[in-house]
Parts: C-alpha cells; structure tokens; sequence
C-alpha cells in the first residue's frame, strides 16, 4: 500500500478553477485535472520566479518532490494547450496556509489569498 501523501501548503486558491478553448463546446472537449498544489508549484515556480528550493520550503515538500510535481504540472498543461484540451484546477492533498494567503493579499498578488477561514486542509475531490 503506498504512502499517504503528505499535505503541501498552499498560498492561494486560483480565480478561475477551469478553463477551455474558446468557441469549441464543453461537452465534446476532454479535460485535464491540475491539483491545487501542481497549481501552486506552477505559481511559485514560473509566476513568483522562485528557486525550485525556495519554492519547496514554502510548500513545506522536499525540493526533489517539488520537482516532481512542478514536472507533473507542465506536462499536463502541455497536453491541453498542445491537444486543445480543457483544464481544470481542483482537489489534491494541500492546507491552505493562512499567512502566505496574507501575505499573496497584501503584496499585489493577482491571486486572491483564500476562500474564507485559513488554515483548511483538504484531500482529493473538489477544493473547499
């Protein structure tokens, strides 16, 4: 039986947890699950700009896993933008980490910090 997966900290929730080809309908598109900690790896790493090691002791993983993910990410993002797949961004094992939800708010951060009461922490399925 494998590992529990251990719960990564995340500093904000996306604004828009799903997105698609314009002008094609949803119901004959296929669609691609990003976790909310692959979206995480992909905010800190390519939007913030941190180092794979920076960005891994913000998600409280080791940098190796975060590389991993970080690899998950991209290529499922490749496959929707290459296949014209849409993307989805919901469940994974992560706690939403109220101070770096602070901390996203009040430094400019596009990204809203979180969808009310910090601290939540969440396995699979859909997000809070």
């Amino acid at each position: 039986m494998p590992r529990p997966h251990n719960f990564r900290k995340v500093g904000c929730l996306p604004q828009s947890s799903f997105f698609k080809p314009r002008g094609i309908p949803l119901s004959v598109l296929q669609h691609v699950t990003l976790t909310i900690d692959e979206f995480e790896a992909v905010r800190l790493s390519d939007f913030e700009g941190l180092y794979q090691a920076d960005a891994a002791d913000k998600m409280n993983v080791s940098r190796q896993t975060f590389g991993r993910v970080l690899e998950t990410a991209h290529k499922k993002i490749a496959d929707a933008l290459v296949n014209g797949k849409a993307l989805s961004i919901e469940g994974g094992p992560y706690e939403l980490d109220p101070r770096l939800a602070r901390l996203a708010e009040t430094g400019g951060n596009r990204f809203r910090g979180g969808r009310g009461g910090g601290g939540r922490r969440h396995r699979g399925g859909r997000g809070p």
